[in-house]
């Protein structure tokens, strides 16, 4: 009996509180009351997945890309990526612990700031990734439209478009932080999007052209951009162009394409959401509980799915993957390896020099040495050692009596041998 009348109370609890917020407000920051345990296990679950996966991906791929800008092999592209996984990285170390939180929860217990943060916070980074997949679409089509023609953009201009993105991407959610707050409604506390009386008409508003601002237009001009990148792609067939320029063009738009895509798909759920629950009148069905958690678990799963596409359809990635691998595990104190490394401004080294490379050769070697064939012969196996480089680095600098000798070395063992006795 006293189970029917919890269940009753609850049931009574849920429809009068849902009625009143839905017909006025509804809810912010995550904050979804549920009588369905498995919606409050299932979905701190989902979220939990998606930020082990995504944190994993965002790192490999800001690895490589600040391993490149170290190398001196950035570019506008670059940046721009580097700014999108950024982005996903902020989103699954912020925001989405704190709606896996508020959905494993019947009650609202993240505090003031949570709740006023949490909604901003998130379409702020979404926002910003919208407006960087337009710029990235612009920039793909500019380098689609002349594949040999390196795209040079100045450091100065790269800052200012990823800080007009981000403060645009900042200020079109702000109603948002102006009107959350917490709430302690029907005997619980609550985060709800609380909007007077005078600011109705102007809400209204924002809920229908925010969706515009952020998710259809961004859209369409990253798809035009897209469609005419890939048209020039396909133009490229003349005898003069380079082969493997017109091949790096067509992946790189593909791939960008299928971030595009990807994330129009991932986010669509969440805006069908959005317009439901902004657009709802009284006696009308409103969302279910599970269509509006799930949106949100779509709408983080961008975040894993980004760094995934970059690094399974990008050959540059896959390379830097394996470069930065390679870097972070031969990385070792400054000790004798690193007195193998030529001054010769040669950018990408290797680790072990080949014997036989023009950079482990002297310069300054005697054509008529006698020395020359049968040392390459004896040693084609074995790594120069850091005494043998500096040996011949001072023959170079310091000229001495025995430059005219075909076998210094002997000579210079001899004497050795002497001095030991």
């Amino acid at each position: 009996m006293e189970k029917v009348m919890l269940a009753a109370l609850f049931a009574d609890f849920n429809s009068s509180t849902m009625n009143v917020s839905f017909a006025h407000l509804h809810f912010a920051g995550g904050y979804l009351p549920s009588d369905s345990k498995d919606w409050r296990t299932i979905v701190p679950a989902l979220l939990v997945a998606v930020c082990l996966v995504g944190f994993v991906g965002n790192l490999c791929v800001i690895g490589i890309l600040l391993h490149s800008a170290w190398k001196g092999r950035s570019s506008m592209i670059h940046f721009l990526i580097l700014n999108l996984s950024l982005a996903d990285f902020s989103l699954l170390l912020f925001s989405a612990p704190v709606r896996a939180i508020a959905y494993s929860k019947g009650v609202w217990d993240l505090g003031w700031f949570v709740c006023k943060f949490s909604d901003w916070f998130i379409h702020t980074c979404m926002a910003a990734k919208s407006l960087t997949i337009i710029a990235v679409a612009k920039v793909c089509f500019m380098y689609a439209s002349d594949p040999a023609k390196q795209v040079s953009i100045n450091n100065c201009t790269i800052w200012s478009v990823l800080t007009a993105i981000w403060a645009v991407g900042s200020l079109l959610p702000l109603p948002e932080w102006f009107f959350s707050t917490t709430r302690h409604h029907a005997g619980v506390d609550m985060c709800i999007l609380d909007v007077p009386a005078v600011a109705k008409e102007f809400m209204s508003m924002f809920g229908k052209l925010y969706p515009l601002l952020v998710f259809c237009l961004p859209l369409l001009f990253a798809s035009i951009y897209f469609w005419r990148a890939y048209g020039q792609c396909q133009k490229r067939g003349t005898k003069t162009q380079n082969l493997r320029n017109q091949i790096r063009s067509k992946q790189l738009t593909v791939m960008l394409l299928s971030i595009a895509v990807t994330s129009a798909i991932l986010w669509l759920p969440e805006w069908i959401a959005w317009l439901w629950v902004w657009h709802l009148k009284a006696g009308s069905p409103t969302p279910p509980q599970g269509f509006i958690a799930l949106s949100q678990v779509l709408m983080f799963s961008i975040s894993s799915a980004n760094p995934l596409i970059f690094l399974v359809m990008s050959e540059e990635f896959k390379e830097g993957l394996k470069g930065l691998w390679k870097w972070m595990v031969t990385r070792k104190p400054p000790t004798a390896p690193e007195s193998q490394e030529t001054p010769a401004g040669n950018s990408e080294v290797l680790p072990d020099p080949s014997p036989e490379s023009p950079t482990s050769i002297p310069n300054k070697e005697k054509p008529d040495s006698f020395s020359s064939s049968k040392k390459k012969t004896e040693k084609a196996g074995i790594p120069i050692l850091p005494d043998v480089e500096q040996f011949w680095h001072e023959r170079d600098t310091v000229p001495s009596a025995q430059d005219n000798d075909p076998i210094p070395w002997e000579h210079e063992d001899q004497e050795t041998k002497h001095s030991d006795e």
